[in-house]
């Protein structure tokens, strides 16, 4: 998360009690804050509550058992509960099957005992992002529902309108969402950093017949090839070093469903050549095994890079652009569609005045409307999100005024003049958030990019307390 953000609250749920207060010393490291249960009671109280940004629990709570029912049985109840609250499940089995039946009945990712710390937080971090823009975007459901009712009361003349895009800009976006996202097309989503990318991911397999099925999601940035086979093809025991039981890819977990590779001009040719293969056959082997696996899944990408010039230079496959671009969507950034920054700020501020309990809060000044119509949002919709949360958390009366905001008025000129006023160490600090929401939170790019090592971009993230993993689509 940003500085700016709220520190996620995630419910670990165990009947262990060595395994709670492991999870809680490593996630209390992380900056986090995070509540204990033992049983299912425990966890639907919780659940119903208090407002948690995931859930991170065992399948079995019967020390006699090992079936996993108690688990899905739970998962069912807090999928009724609050249904965009991610949930990832932990296994200790050597089989994994019911931590793949978890995944289809809802459960967003899963992990097995002993877990990774590094892979747990990433996962963590994923999908309390994720659950976040979900959160943001349930009031606009509602009312999206009665916009589509009204359009089929009128003859279904209407746009669908989830995705806050009041802008003339925006309009070719709708279109194909409405156009393509029935179909079993795989769709290339491109756009600067910020642009709401995943969300427009998921509103295709919303839309889609896939729908009753999972959506999963893989960051393919930075993954080496052991690594990247693992995560999208599974492993079997005994693989590598590291594989002490199978593991099913992320391509098996969205069969029948839909598969988002974010990212996707980041993997290596090695990578692009087994990825071709498999979109091309629908077949793949887990890591270690000769076993032919065959899966029905569309694949949704994305990526801010030109991919044109990636094949240009040698370093992405035309074949396989052909494979993932059977249609494209671009989105525009957001200084293209300034009609969408008031609706959007309001719905932000909405959200962040309920978080931080500051009800009082009516709306924006004029002049701090004015000062966000005027910003070029670098950082695009992402940028505006944060600016709007900083303001609530500055304001002092009923309205957001454009102090609160802390946005860098100006020409991109009397920006890079105001630098040379700062102390050397507030300029550090903010190139080197610049870098991170650049590069979606990857450490290893932005430490290239800074012409840092990652040990030393490491050392500067503590000591500027900053979390690479907050750069993540709006």
């Amino acid at each position: 998360m940003t500085p700016s953000s709220p520190s996620p609250r995630v419910l670990i749920a165990d009947d262990q009690r060595d395994v709670r207060e492991a999870l809680r010393l490593l996630l209390k490291g992380e900056g986090w804050q995070t509540e204990s249960a033992s049983s299912p009671a425990e966890v639907l109280d919780v659940v119903t509550s208090r407002t948690m940004d995931a859930v991170l629990m065992d399948l079995n709570y019967t020390r006699d058992t090992t079936s996993g029912q108690e688990g899905l049985d739970l998962l069912a109840e807090i999928r009724a509960a609050d249904r965009n609250l991610p949930v990832v499940v932990m296994t200790a089995w050597a089989s994994v099957d019911v931590a793949v039946e978890a995944m289809r009945r809802g459960a967003r990712d899963f992990v097995e005992k002993p877990w990774d710390n590094t892979r747990l937080l990433s996962i963590l971090r994923t999908q309390v992002e994720l659950g976040r823009a979900l959160r943001r975007g349930e009031r606009l459901e509602a009312e999206n529902r009665a916009l589509r009712d009204d359009a089929s009361r009128d003859g279904g003349g209407g746009r669908d309108r989830q995705l806050i895009a009041q802008s003339r800009a925006m309009e070719p976006v709708l279109e194909l969402i409405e156009r393509v996202g029935p179909s079993d097309a795989n769709v290339l989503i491109t756009g600067d950093n910020g642009t709401g990318k995943t969300l427009i991911a998921r509103r295709l397999h919303d839309v889609s017949e896939r729908r009753h099925k999972p959506l999963v999601t893989v960051n393919t940035g930075g993954l080496s090839d052991t690594l990247f086979e693992s995560e999208l093809f599974g492993h079997v025991r005994g693989a590598f070093t590291d594989a002490k039981s199978d593991r099913v890819g992320r391509f098996e977990l969205a069969d029948g469903g839909t598969l988002f590779l974010d990212e996707i001009a980041n993997v290596t040719p090695a990578q692009q050549a087994k990825l071709l293969r498999v979109l091309e056959t629908g077949e793949f082997e887990r890591v270690g095994e000769s076993r032919t696996r065959r899966v029905d899944v569309r694949v949704l990408s994305a990526t801010n890079a030109d991919l044109a010039t990636e094949v240009a230079e040698g370093r992405f496959r035309q074949d396989l652009v052909f494979r993932l671009k059977t249609v494209e969507i671009h989105l525009p950034p957001l200084s293209e569609r300034p009609e969408d920054v008031p609706a959007l700020a309001a719905e932000f501020l909405e959200r962040h005045a309920h978080h931080y309990r500051k009800r009082r809060l009516k709306g924006f000044t004029d002049g701090a409307l004015s000062a966000m119509l005027a910003y070029d949002w670098p950082g695009n919709v992402r940028e505006l999100d944060h600016a709007v949360e900083r303001g609530v958390l500055m304001a002092r009366g009923e309205r957001v005024e454009a102090a609160d905001l802390g946005l860098e008025a100006g020409t991109a000129a009397d920006r890079a003049a105001r630098l040379e006023e700062m102390p050397l160490e507030e300029v550090e600090r903010l190139l080197i958030r610049r870098a991170l929401d650049r590069f979606d939170g990857n450490v290893t790019q932005a430490a290239d990019f800074l012409g840092l090592s990652r040990s030393a971009l490491y050392r500067r993230l503590e000591k500027f307390e900053l979390d690479p993993a907050g750069a993540r689509d709006a």
